[in-house]
């Protein structure tokens, strides 16, 4: 017996009792945020059911979404926009600003311009592109300066049409450094010298480009433009912008997104109303050189009237306060169209130091001429 061992009686355990409810748990977890991150929230509301500050909270922590594939005409658009980009550009000495009006008709300011653009020939061009009737020029720097034109619908890509034709025959003087797109009813409010440096000695473009999430900003976008045009990138200003001669080119060379604003970003398109001239070059410029432009116009509009079209100034309201306020507007302000009515507010850096925003100005009435000239003396001299 003493040399028998004793082994321990097996006790007789329970069946472990799995954690069902944690397994359960953890599934439907996993399963949300896999559903979250294939099909993500497609509104502002939904975001809140992760966190009171919004969807970027939950983005922030999502993994990367795989990089998607570029198509062949994005890797060739890709290539010849960095290759105009990167290419130095030295000025000719004798730099230009080409001037480039968009009209229906006849020019009402021209009387105006002929005197803001007098003394300064060697420095500047006109380009007129008419597309209802031929305007009969009373200016000298008018004469012969009109481009072939074609029919131009508010709203529809002619609209974009004209804007490249101008360009185009702008492009072709290798002395126009810079190109300003004007309208009829636009108006200088400074002298020469002033516009003519404030454009020409910095190295960035004017064009107006915001993000408005309500149904007149990212309410006009529609998927057809994907892939190569997506929501996130698609932006909204007014048309009449600033270029230097790099950024000229580009618009000129590019085809892809031109063709995907030409093709779905039309009145009445899928029961929106997309305005292609306020769309695509700031979402153009947004996407391939958002730097390299300061987000707003150097054109003056007042749309505190909140209708489709800017508030149009008459005689009585042509005077010299409303001239030197338009030209004391040191910020840029832009307004979403959402039920927020969110205001974008931004200071006018020119070279990183605080300028007056505004170089021109419109809607003008053609019977404010005479009294525009009156002023022109004193407003262009603050």
């Amino acid at each position: 017996m003493g040399d028998m061992q004793i082994l321990p009686v097996a006790r007789h355990r329970p069946p472990l009792k799995r954690p069902t409810w944690i397994i359960v748990l953890v599934s439907m977890v996993s399963l949300f945020l896999v559903c979250a991150y294939i099909y993500p929230p497609q509104s502002r509301n939904a975001c809140y059911v992760f966190s009171s500050r919004g969807c970027q909270v939950l983005t922030d922590w999502l993994p990367p979404a795989p990089a998607r594939e570029l198509t062949d005409e994005e890797i060739a658009s890709r290539v010849v926009i960095r290759e105009i980009l990167s290419a130095s550009f030295t000025p000719t000495k004798k730099a230009k600003i080409a001037f480039m009006f968009l009209t229906p008709g006849p020019l009402p300011f021209e009387k105006l311009w002929d005197k803001f653009f007098s003394g300064h020939e060697d420095r500047f061009s006109v380009y007129v592109h008419a597309s209802k009737e031929k305007p009969v020029h009373v200016s000298r720097y008018f004469v012969n300066q009109d481009i072939r034109s074609d029919q131009v619908i508010w709203g529809k890509i002619s609209m974009i049409d004209a804007e490249r034709r101008l360009l185009a025959n702008a492009l072709r003087d290798p002395d126009n450094q810079h190109f300003v797109l004007l309208s009829d009813s636009c108006v200088p409010l400074y002298k020469f010298d002033y516009i003519y440096n404030y454009l020409m000695f910095t190295n960035i473009s004017y064009v107006d480009c915001f993000y408005d999430p309500g149904p007149h900003g990212n309410g006009r976008y529609s998927e057809h433009m994907l892939p190569e045009v997506e929501m996130k990138d698609f932006r909204k200003g007014a048309q009449w912008f600033s270029l230097k001669r790099q950024h000229a080119l580009i618009v000129l060379a590019d085809n892809l997104y031109y063709s995907k604003f030409r093709d779905y970003c039309k009145p009445g398109l899928e029961g929106k109303n997309c305005i292609a001239d306020e769309h695509y070059l700031p979402t153009f410029f947004n996407m391939v050189d958002p730097g390299g432009i300061a987000n707003w116009s150097v054109t003056h509009v007042d749309w505190s009237e909140r209708k489709w079209h800017p508030k149009l100034y008459r005689s009585q309201d042509v005077t010299y306060e409303l001239l030197k306020n338009i030209t004391s507007i040191d910020l840029s302000i832009h307004v979403t169209s959402d039920e927020k009515k969110e205001e974008q507010i931004q200071p006018c850096l020119w070279n990183g130091i605080t300028r007056p925003c505004y170089l021109f100005a419109r809607k003008f009435h053609k019977e404010t001429i005479d009294d525009l000239l009156q002023l022109f003396s004193n407003y262009t001299a603050l």
